[in-house]
């Protein structure tokens, strides 16, 4: 009988094949791209479909418009109610979503296979025949006004709306600071030009899901109902305009909560992998060097982490945490030594492989189903990527060495200037 030995860990073992199916892709007849993905032993059924965001094409106090105007598609159509279309999704074990991004806008819908074509229709209603009703409009607004003066209270929500209004600037739409004014600007009037004039540009559809042929050519047919509007004329954004520094003093905080950051690369330049390796490193997951400097060895923060984020066409990367305040100067001191070592140490071979096993884990957890692959063809998709993304990222995850992150350090962040807000 075979016993298992329980005094060592499992033998990590890297894939030798990583074979991802791309999506099946279709036009439809209104002109609308169709990506689809087989699911063959699988009923569950997810239906994306979003349109270019256009936030960025609106006046500044309009901000709040799209996101809206989303939410208030679910409230109400022609020939239904709010409450009927809650119970009608309801019944029949279906979610439809707002998608609300500076990038991308729409829907998305979540059903069964022997479900969908009850709910099809409605999502079509929903779409097409919004009625965007006035009482159900002023209690959200009321919600949301109550949402905004909640979050002003808290200073991790704070600092991170100063940073991304430091990194942007004020009069620049990923900047704005979301105000009570801004939920005044909303009328039904404007909900209904925006829901007939910009949603669905350059509509674009993601399907996970199990069919027949005949089925497959149903939902094509009402899917193709969906309207498609042409791409507006790209809008010149404001100049950016960067301020290096604030500190917001809150007297009775007993913690500070601190970003520090830059502006970033997209995902589709060639040193992005390499520079999402150096970034798990310095913050990016529990046994990085920020953990282990600011959270282990002096106990100043419970979590301290940093990311690679995307807003729109922009890209910035940024260290967040929430520290004891006492201590805010000797954190950010404490940031700065552990990028400059990374940025003029090679790391030993005991650490990389730790990140290597780690980074390798992490993505392949990420397509643990087929709802996770459509999620990870999206993220590529939307930089003019596709999914041999993953494939040459996990090349460089099994081949990368010491001097590739110290590259990065050099390149990316020795002697750069770093945006700081503190609230606290």
């Amino acid at each position: 009988m075979y016993k298992l030995d329980r005094s060592h860990a499992p033998e990590f073992r890297v894939p030798e094949d990583f074979s991802l199916t791309q999506p099946e892709k279709f036009t439809l007849a209104s002109g609308a791209s169709l990506f689809w993905i087989p699911t063959p032993n699988l009923d569950a059924i997810k239906i994306e479909i979003t349109g270019k965001g256009q936030r960025t094409a609106l006046p500044l106090s309009q901000t709040l418009l799209p996101s809206f105007t989303l939410q208030m598609l679910l409230e109400g159509t022609k020939s239904k109610s709010s409450d009927e279309i809650a119970s009608l999704l309801d019944f029949h074990a279906s979610e439809i979503s707002p998608i609300s991004t500076f990038s991308h806008e729409g829907l998305s819908l979540l059903s069964t296979r022997i479900q969908l074509f009850h709910v099809l229709p409605l999502l079509l209603e929903i779409i097409l025949q919004p009625t965007f009703p006035e009482d159900i409009l002023a209690k959200k607004k009321s919600q949301r006004k109550l949402s905004i003066q909640l979050e002003k209270e808290k200073t991790a929500s704070l600092a991170g709306q100063l940073f991304r209004q430091n990194l942007f600037g004020t009069h620049h739409p990923y900047g704005v600071d979301i105000d009570l004014q801004h939920v005044d600007e909303i009328t039904p009037e404007q909900l209904e030009f925006y829901a007939k004039n910009m949603l669905w540009q350059e509509t674009e559809i993601f399907v996970t899901g199990n069919f027949s042929p005949a089925e497959w050519e149903l939902v094509k047919e009402n899917l193709a109902q969906i309207p498609v509007r042409r791409y507006s004329q790209s809008v010149a954004l404001p100049t950016m305009t960067s301020n290096a520094q604030t500190h917001v003093t809150r007297e009775n905080a007993v913690q500070s909560s601190l970003r520090l950051g830059k502006l970033s690369i997209p995902k589709n330049h060639p040193d992005f992998i390499a520079l999402s390796v150096f970034n798990t490193l310095l913050g990016g997951y529990f046994g990085s060097r920020l953990i282990k400097n600011i959270r282990e060895d002096k106990g100043h923060t419970y979590g301290i982490y940093s990311t690679l984020a995307e807003i729109g066409e922009s890209n910035y990367w940024v260290v967040a945490a929430d520290v004891q305040k006492d201590f805010t100067q000797e954190v950010i001191r404490e940031i700065g030594i552990e990028i400059e070592k990374l940025s003029s140490e090679e790391v030993t071979d005991d650490e990389l492989e730790i990140l290597r096993n780690y980074q390798i884990g992490q993505m392949l957890a990420q397509f643990s189903s087929t709802f996770d692959l459509m999620d990870r063809f999206r993220a590529v998709h939307y930089a003019g990527l596709d999914l041999d993304f993953y494939q040459r990222k996990l090349d460089f995850l099994k081949t990368f060495t010491a001097e590739d992150i110290l590259r990065i350090g050099q390149k990316y962040f020795k002697d750069q200037e770093l945006i700081e807000v503190i609230v606290g």
